[in-house]
């Protein structure tokens, strides 16, 4: 395999608190109250430095912030990790988008003034349904008129840049309420919108529900129903639907989470942060305190592991078929130095025969049908025997 050795352009900052645990969480977090905030910043400055001179930044096009929630930080806090971020990090592209997860609710005027002044320019909230019952179902501790109230602080504080992120297939959800949560969402009129299915992870009070069988989740068909007036209404609207399970008005597309797509590299930070350096992936250790000490003496790495050419095209596939506009060719062959059909010409083929994909003039999407299968499909380049190749 080639060696990548192109300097990342994004980074991925993660804090690990949250008011509560949502029952369907699996995310590295911790309940807030009692946990060591301000030593985990200082282990967050002792990292970024020890990854900088490791590898030295160049031009940084994206940063994003997750969780966690990362606006459960202070106003002060806030202001004094935003900093450490763009010292380490300060050259920024002139189209730079700098993200920050938040939860409605945690998000007054003073963090967000403070926010901007730290170089953030984009806020994704997770408000998940506009039905209060469903939000409790599923363990938010926010109620809707806090969605409202976030937004209209942001805007107030200069945001532009908003998305929100809604669920289907929660728990006894109908078709209706999926209706009139996206007739509220849509009311907003934000330029981003990322919609996910409830998937039910190990680990999680759902799970656990689930095994009892006590998780009344809708039926398959209804989810089905769900996605597709879900694409209907954003499609609409005038949203593109650029992936699977994001709408953007025109321009406003996630520049971070296109990185993970195109199977790019970036920095990943914090504690449970996974990053992807010049061919090496690696995880850090995941619980609070374990990380803090790690960094004292050294980087706070529990696994790397350099990607063999084999995984770097089926992540590629995986990754890359989830944009609508699908892969180019002339990108797999930038990146791995070969043609998209002498490595994977016999799965596109049998995956064009059943439906899933179809061919474009750059390379190959995922068909209409195949947007409803789409596991299927990127479960078809996995183990994909080199013999074959």
């Amino acid at each position: 395999m080639r060696q990548r050795i192109e300097t990342p352009q994004a980074v991925y900052v993660h804090i690990p608190f949250c008011t509560n645990k949502c029952f369907y969480c699996d995310f590295n977090s911790y309940v807030l109250k009692g946990q060591p905030v301000n030593d985990y910043l200082d282990a967050l400055e002792r990292e970024m430095e020890l990854t900088v001179k490791d590898v030295p930044p160049g031009v940084i096009r994206t940063i994003f912030v997750g969780g966690g929630t990362p606006t459960v930080l202070t106003p002060e806090q806030m202001e004094r990790f935003l900093r450490s971020v763009r010292a380490f990090f300060p050259h920024l592209a002139d189209d730079y988008e700098f993200t920050m997860e938040a939860n409605p609710g945690t998000t007054d005027l003073e963090k967000l003034h403070a926010m901007r002044e730290g170089g953030v320019n984009r806020i994704s909230f997770g408000a998940q349904s506009f039905d209060e019952q469903l939000l409790q179902r599923i363990g938010r501790i926010h109620q809707v008129s806090d969605v409202y109230r976030s937004i209209e602080n942001a805007r107030n504080a200069g945001f532009t840049n908003l998305s929100i992120d809604l669920m289907f297939g929660l728990p006894n959800q109908t078709i209706q309420q999926m209706s009139d949560t996206l007739d509220r969402a849509l009311e907003l009129k934000l330029p981003h919108h990322s919609l996910y299915s409830l998937i039910v992870e190990e680990n999680t009070l759902f799970h656990t529900l689930y095994e009892r069988g006590e998780l009344p989740l809708p039926k398959e068909e209804d989810e089905i129903r769900m996605f597709t007036m879900i694409m209907e209404r954003m499609r609409s609207a005038g949203y593109e639907h650029y992936e699977i399970s994001n709408f953007a008005k025109p321009g406003y597309e996630s520049k971070h989470n296109t990185v993970y797509w195109k199977n790019e590299s970036y920095y990943g930070l914090g504690a449970g942060a996974h990053g992807y350096v010049r061919g090496v992936r690696h995880a850090n250790i995941r619980g609070v305190q374990p990380y803090i000490d790690a960094t004292r003496s050294g980087l706070p790495v529990l696994e790397r592991s350099e990607v063999s050419l084999t995984e770097a095209m089926e992540n590629f596939m995986m990754v890359g078929l989830r944009l609508l506009r699908g892969i180019r060719s002339e990108d797999f062959r930038a990146q791995f130095g070969k043609e998209l059909d002498e490595v994977f010409g016999s799965v596109i083929e049998r995956l064009v025969g059943q439906g899933l994909l179809d061919r474009t003039e750059a390379g190959v999407r995922l068909s209409e049908q195949g947007v409803y299968l789409g596991n299927e499909v990127f479960g078809a380049f996995l183990d994909f025997d080199d013999e074959n190749r």
